[in-house]
């Protein structure tokens, strides 16, 4: 398993899916053209770029291209770094016909393949993440209790993060950007705004 401190951009989730067979990283779906519609996945991305930048990996067909030209304005061009997969024909196993231009995307491609790309941006030495579980956002009211989605969003703006992230998507991107410290003083405002209501 391949551990790579940056985070990786791939366009859907069986992108995700295939990727992270082989990487620990942050891997970070753009839902397609859905990112053009979505200023605070876009500001997430901005932030998850500041310190070393962002793995950027789509199809190699027109669509994945005007993801990566919307990448380029968004980020500065330090900031990324573009892995292209080899145009070979054919159609992903789950789908019932190939793709408008009949080319494999992230998905199809080969673990080996991936894996031999992404291999130079593997590091042992990425920046210990905080341990936070989903247990512990229940235990904290951040999740599957009354008012949790409320305290999420406090919680989000409080450490300058997208306030509509689900549940899933805050817990990792707190385990990424943010310091135990940080998470804990936020905490405890959410908290103490609480019992002023």
């Amino acid at each position: 398993m391949l551990e790579i401190s940056r985070p990786i951009i791939v366009e859907g989730k069986y992108d995700k899916i295939k990727l992270s067979r082989i990487v620990r990283a942050n891997i970070i779906t753009t839902d397609g053209f859905g990112i053009f519609s979505k200023d605070q996945k876009a500001a997430l991305i901005r932030r998850l770029a500041e310190d070393n930048g962002v793995i950027v990996l789509t199809d190699s067909d027109g669509a994945g291209l005007v993801i990566r030209n919307y990448l380029r304005n968004l980020l500065p061009s330090e900031k990324i770094i573009h892995l292209y997969t080899p145009k070979i024909k054919g159609k992903e196993k789950r789908k019932n016909k190939p793709s408008k231009e009949g080319l494999l995307g992230v998905e199809g491609m080969e673990l080996a393949w991936l894996e031999q790309s992404l291999a130079p941006f593997a590091d042992g030495g990425a920046k210990p993440r905080m341990k936070l579980t989903k247990a512990d956002f229940y235990a904290l009211g951040l999740s599957g209790v009354p008012n949790s989605e409320i305290r999420r969003k406090q919680l989000a703006n409080l450490l300058a993060l997208p306030d509509n992230l689900s549940a899933n998507a805050l817990l990792e991107a707190i385990c990424l950007l943010i310091s135990e410290d940080e998470f804990e003083r936020a905490v405890a405002a959410v908290c103490a705004e609480e019992t002023k209501i």
